[in-house]
């Protein structure tokens, strides 16, 4: 079995630019959270929570995916993480509570 490299994740630079970005995109129209969720190859839920503001991080792969198909650089939209820029710590996931 392979082990993945560890990857730092991008941080959003701006939840109003991405907004902005998916209702006029690099050509002109706009895109749903699902079919942007698609080009990233990501869950619809991951694009919402980045859109309000529940989750600031990505992977490099859907960060990159989801700058090209909102036709713009890496860089406007994201910010990478690690050395110099502190990954945010994202909330933990709804755990069962037990009765």
């Amino acid at each position: 079995m392979s082990v993945r490299p560890q990857q730092n994740p991008m941080q959003l630079v701006s939840t109003d630019l991405l907004i902005l970005l998916m209702k006029r995109t690099g050509d002109g129209r706009s895109i749903s959270v699902r079919d942007l969720a698609e080009a990233a190859d990501c869950h619809p839920s991951k694009i919402d929570h980045l859109r309000n503001g529940r989750r600031q991080t990505a992977t490099q792969a859907e960060a990159e995916a989801i700058a090209r198909r909102l036709g713009v650089d890496l860089m406007c939209l994201w910010e990478h993480t690690g050395r110099t820029v502190e990954a945010p710590a994202e909330p933990a996931h709804a755990a069962a509570v037990p009765a």
